[in-house]
């Protein structure tokens, strides 16, 4: 794959039209990470991106980036909202996968000794793993509110208070969600699901502020050092992922009829004013929804067995959100292409939105450190309002098994400072810190090509994975 360098931190795909790409690739990346990016499909599928009706400007990366299904996770792509198109495998599997930072009043030293204990009641509250299942089941009506309203739906019903909304990503809730759309299979796989973490890389993790960078943004967020956090990160769980399934067969199969020709299926896509695109936005948003509800509801169990836990007062805890971005996912917006205002149907797939000053949340490896930043005005001249979404893998699943073989990583992690629990056999072999890129190395290309900016490194301390 032909790669020019166009910038300190900005690589560019030619475009090539014998491979019907409509506009150039771009990849924000340094010297160093380029390499990692090179080692894989994903230059070749940020090309084939780049082949989508009404895509504008470029299809972009971030730094990172790794193959995934038809658009690299860490792609995004922008297409015109009225002429283009939309293609659910450029949005992903796991619809709004997200992250939500909780703040608390504790300091993380004055809990060091019960952390043990707390690691422990998170891990008997929270289901996590394949396939589980919460405590809610959900009738067919129930499942309709919160696929309409999302996080609203869970504050409304006694998970949480109006305060959090305002601090979610659009608000908690998406417009335009239908959940006639989303098939009696989705709705089977997520009538049990509310209130579950999942597995794979999905985690709750308690943690702490070890470094803050910008004490202005901080300030203004509520975070200092020293102080104990929470983070969530999981999704719309089979529900999502079903959804996504249904509609790569039902745009693949309209291809034909409209015409439209890509390099690999896996981009099936549909014209967003036909019959099809309208489905799956509708279910995509209602799939997007439930996701926002179901870290609402994972906000709710934390809270309760912090409070119980460690025996204090809900106002003495004052368990907080920071904030919550999604991070699979299309939505409407308006960027300037070209000195002109369009409305565009932006697809962040494993890439967050990072509009300026809101809070964005970036996840590490669980043996080292996450971070918080924030959006700027430089993210909405050069990656439509994006930026990375964390780490980026290193070493595939089996990849990272087989490095594991042999050894404990529990007890490495202990020794790290710390403590996990996980359902799966290999879920800590999966997830362990050498398969992932060190976060520390995006985040620093991203706060210093300017689209977003660190505010504070969060430290694990716990963590609990499906």
């Amino acid at each position: 794959m032909r790669l020019e360098r166009v910038g300190s931190y900005l690589w560019r795909i030619p475009q090539d039209e014998s491979r019907g790409m409509r506009v150039p690739g771009l990849v924000v990346a340094d010297d160093r990470l380029i390499e990692s990016i090179r080692s894989d499909a994903s230059l070749e599928q940020v090309a084939n991106g780049a082949t989508l009706p009404g895509i504008v400007k470029a299809a972009m990366a971030m730094p990172d980036i790794h193959q995934g299904y038809g658009l690299p996770v860490g792609g995004v792509v922008a297409t015109d909202a009225r002429h283009g198109v939309v293609s659910p495998g450029a949005i992903g599997f796991d619809i709004n996968c997200g992250v939500r930072l909780l703040a608390t009043s504790l300091e993380s030293l004055a809990v060091a000794d019960r952390m043990e204990s707390l690691v422990d009641a998170l891990y008997s509250a929270i289901p996590t793993g394949v396939g589980s299942r919460g405590e809610l089941t959900l009738d067919p009506a129930s499942l309709d509110r919160v696929l309409e309203r999302g996080a609203a739906w869970a504050v409304r019903a006694g998970y949480g208070d109006d305060d959090d909304l305002e601090r979610i990503e659009s608000g908690g809730s998406l417009d335009g969600a239908a959940p006639d759309r989303v098939s009696p299979h989705a709705r089977e796989r997520g009538r049990r699901q509310l209130g579950t973490l999942g597995s794979g890389n999905h985690f709750l993790e308690v943690q702490t502020v070890e470094v803050v960078y910008d004490e202005p943004a901080a300030r203004a967020l509520g975070v200092h050092e020293g102080q104990l956090t929470v983070m969530i990160h999981t999704g719309s769980r089979g529900l999502g992922h079903q959804v996504c399934t249904d509609y790569l067969d039902a745009t693949g199969k309209a291809l034909r009829r409209y015409g439209i020709s890509v390099p690999d299926r896996q981009l099936a896509c549909a014209p967003v004013d036909s019959d099809e695109a309208r489905a799956y936005l509708g279910a995509m948003r209602a799939a997007a929804n439930f996701a926002f509800a179901n870290r609402q509801l994972l906000t709710h169990w934390a809270r309760r067995v912090f409070e119980e836990r460690l025996r204090v007062a809900p106002r003495e805890l004052d368990m907080r959100v920071v904030y919550d971005v999604a991070h699979n996912i299309a939505k409407e917006e308006e960027h300037e292409v070209d000195g002109t205002r369009r409305r565009l149907l932006v697809h962040r797939k494993g890439a967050t939105r990072a509009f300026p000053g809101q809070p964005v949340i970036v996840p590490g490896d669980m043996g080292r450190y996450s971070y918080l930043l924030v959006g700027t005005e430089r993210a909405m001249r050069e990656t439509f309002g994006s930026t990375c979404h964390g780490a980026g893998r290193r070493l595939s699943r089996t990849a990272a098994v087989k490095a594991a073989r042999g050894r404990r990583i529990d007890d490495e992690l202990r020794r790290l400072g710390v403590l996990a629990r996980a359902t799966g056999r290999d879920a800590l072999a999966e997830e362990m810190p050498e398969a992932y890129k060190d976060v520390q190395e995006v985040v620093d290309v991203v706060h210093r090509f300017g689209i977003s900016t660190r505010v504070a490194r969060l430290k694990p301390l716990a963590v609990i994975k499906g």
